[in-house]
């Protein structure tokens, strides 16, 4: 399969004109036991990091398969900081000094946008600078699935709540995150919940729950627009205290529906009981939540979404017969306790077929923020200088297409849900170019901001490669790490060209890259400004190529 016809980069193609591609692959769910190693563990890291290190490819290429997968799944939820008021300089906040965090101050609207953007810069920060393991794609998972919108909060600190939410539960069981953001107040807010009495039931969120959180739109999935209506019902009397620190959602009896609920034959005529105690809104929320998820569907929906995040958009009748459904088995089996889900996906022969490598578009977060992680970006320590670098970085995602906790509707991105397109509308004729633009800009200029270069060092990289002295072995070695497909001899020659212009001989760039990297040579100065324009153009080169799109 020529994966090329991915990419279409003229001009953004109408659903109608999207070529569907056919995919010819049966292997299943058996643990894979072929060859792992450099291009096996690079496929693994492409797809479970944002940005794969030199040193990660070095660590997990020793690992067995196991072991490797065993790694990216033991994860932390611990963060390094919290966001940081940043805007301190200029605008100076009553409430909190300057470089200190405001997640636990007091609201003070003034400053909202600015603690919005912090907030997003600060996640943008962590999906750069992430650990070794498969944390910050799982958080992005569950912000695209389960999503809410920053700018529409009326206070930012339930946006830090949310995706405090969605770590503590990323790796953990899907049951309980979504009760948890049932009654989150970021949710409460987005979704209209906080309006949901017995006086007047908006059917919002209930609608939601059941269509795009857990049970879908699938021919399976025979919940009735009844069944919407009683899950509303079940959900009034909710709302959000913000006289504590931080907001916190309450429940007020006076505004839930008492009485019962009665839910389709889908759900097995349940009737929920209504209840007049305190607790009744926990009571009747687990009780819906057990009924939901006594549907087989729920565990079926969330393995195919699953599936086309890691492996691929199209899911064929050959894959939900031998991918879905056994793994939808499996995560029932397990309680849906996501681990062991991912362990089963991740190990199997399917994840390492051949035909589900090189076959992801990136996303913008992983096309920008992996870059700067997987050449090890240097970032400033100064509070408003790391802001501004983080926000550039978050702001240009926006620009092409992937506007980080603001999602273009309540479906997540149009990419991971929107037939017939999916990945191909990360690229059009326009977010193409600034994809071009950001890594040619980080190449050889950088991005200036009070003061500092935001800029990738080449040689950073380049040094910690098998035999950089040798250029054959070098672009072999650039090629393995940076693209995810192998070049043929043709588009290997024209890198080649980079390193030795015109063909001059190979101990052309053995020698300037020795003296390059030997300060004492009295050729120093000349050959290392030499060798970081020809290392610069070469990976300007294999950047250019459309591989460099696809994961």
């Amino acid at each position: 399969m020529d994966r090329k016809e991915f990419l279409t980069f003229k001009r953004a193609a109408a659903p109608t004109e999207v070529k569907k591609v056919e995919r010819r692959t049966t292997t299943g769910l058996a643990v894979y036991s072929g060859t792992f190693g450099k291009k096996e563990a690079m496929h693994l890291l492409r797809r479970t990091l944002f940005g794969v290190k030199v040193q990660d490819m070095k660590d997990f290429s020793a690992k067995s398969m196991s072991a490797a997968v065993d790694a990216l799944l033991n994860t932390s939820t611990a963060v390094p900081n919290e966001p940081l008021n940043h805007y301190g300089k200029t605008m100076p906040d009553p409430n909190v000094a300057y470089g200190a965090t405001w997640v636990n101050s007091a609201l003070d609207f003034n400053f909202n946008f600015q603690r919005t953007m912090s907030m997003k810069s600060w996640w943008w920060e962590m999906a750069a600078k992430q650990q070794s393991t498969i944390m910050e794609k799982m958080v992005m998972f569950w912000h695209n699935l389960i999503p809410i919108s920053a700018l529409e909060q009326v206070d930012p600190r339930m946006t830090h709540i949310y995706l405090k939410t969605l770590r503590n539960n990323a790796m953990g069981n899907f049951k309980s995150l979504v009760r948890a953001l049932s009654v989150d107040p970021a949710m409460l807010v987005y979704l209209n919940g906080r309006y949901n009495t017995k006086r007047a039931p908006d059917e919002n969120y209930a609608r939601e729950l059941m269509e795009l959180f857990t049970l879908g739109k699938g021919p399976d999935s025979k919940y009735t627009e009844d069944d919407v209506k009683a899950a509303a019902r079940v959900l009034t009397g909710w709302n959000i205290n913000f006289l504590t620190t931080p907001p916190t959602a309450t429940f007020t009896l006076n505004n839930h529906d008492t009485t019962n609920k009665q839910f389709s034959a889908f759900f097995n005529n349940t009737l929920i009981t209504g209840r007049s105690t305190a607790t009744a809104g926990t009571d009747e929320l687990d009780d819906m939540l057990n009924m939901i998820f006594a549907q087989t569907e729920v565990a079926k929906f969330i393995c195919r979404k699953l599936y086309k995040y890691f492996v691929y958009y199209d899911i064929t009748p050959d894959v939900e017969t031998n991918i879905i459904t056994p793994l939808a088995d499996h995560f029932r089996n397990n309680n849906y306790n996501i681990k062991p889900l991912l362990d089963k996906l991740l190990k199997s022969e399917h994840f390492f077929d051949p035909l589900n490598m090189g076959c992801v578009i990136k996303d913008p977060t992983t096309h920008i923020a992996g870059f700067c992680r997987q050449w090890e970006t240097d970032f400033p320590t100064d509070t408003e200088q790391l802001y501004n670098i983080t926000g550039y970085g978050r702001a240009f995602g926006q620009a092409i297409l992937q506007d980080i906790l603001d999602p273009p509707s309540v479906s997540g991105w149009p990419a991971w849900h929107q037939s017939p397109q999916f990945l191909r509308s990360w690229i059009s004729s326009d977010s193409l170019p600034k994809r071009n633009q950001f890594t040619d800009l980080m190449l050889f200029t950088g991005y200036r901001r009070g003061g500092y270069t935001f800029i990738a060092d080449v040689f950073k990289v380049t040094r910690q490669f098998s035999n950089p002295a040798d250029a054959d072995t070098l672009i072999a070695d650039a090629v393995a790490f940076v693209l995810p497909l192998e070049l043929n001899i043709t588009e290997i020659a024209t890198l080649r060209n980079n390193l030795l212009p015109g063909g001059i001989p190979a101990y052309n760039w053995s020698d300037e890259w020795t003296q390059a990297n030997d300060p004492g040579h009295s050729s120093h100065a000349t050959a290392l400004a030499s060798a970081k324009l020809k290392l610069q153009l070469l990976y300007k080169s294999i950047m250019n190529l459309s591989e460099y799109q696809l994961s």
